[in-house]
């Protein structure tokens, strides 16, 4: 009986140890404290958006909130994950990977702020760490411009 995997990971690409592994698969993508907090908020105001949504329809991309009428996307990036000139510390264990992972992170965020300003959409960005309440009312007076600008009623 053969008992070889049938998928290995290609050399380089994966955790330095399973427990580091589980760790990391287990850090959430979406629905994050930050993330629900602004959202929270946000919706207190009376807004309403998309959640973990594409603003558009042929970027696989997904932004945290989205206003459609107003074309604005929302991202609240993790310090980690989106290298926070702040906060970002760089890995100790299997630095060229992870250290990569981050820089590919921030590549593809500056590509998808170019493609979303390219279909005329604004790009709001917050780091977790930035003041809820703070990013909220940015937010909601971002939209509601927008929408009075736009003629759009919702």
């Amino acid at each position: 009986m053969d008992t070889t995997p049938d998928w290995v990971p290609p050399e380089g690409t994966w955790a330095s140890s399973a427990a580091r592994r589980r760790n990391m698969q287990a850090i959430r993508s979406r629905d994050t404290k930050p993330e629900l907090l602004i959202r929270q908020l946000v919706h207190a105001s009376g807004l309403r958006y998309r959640v973990a949504a594409r603003p558009l329809p042929g970027l696989r991309r997904t932004a945290d909130m989205v206003f459609r009428p107003a074309k604005v996307a929302v991202f609240i990036d993790g310090c980690y994950w989106h290298g926070c000139p702040e906060h970002y510390v760089p890995p100790k264990t299997n630095a060229g990977y992870w250290s990569g992972k981050v820089l590919g992170n921030v590549a593809r965020d500056r590509d998808t702020d170019r493609q979303l300003a390219n279909a005329g959409w604004l790009v709001l960005r917050f780091w977790e760490h930035e003041d809820s309440d703070s990013c909220a009312r940015q937010i909601a007076t971002t939209v509601r411009e927008r929408r009075r600008g736009s003629g759009a009623v919702r």
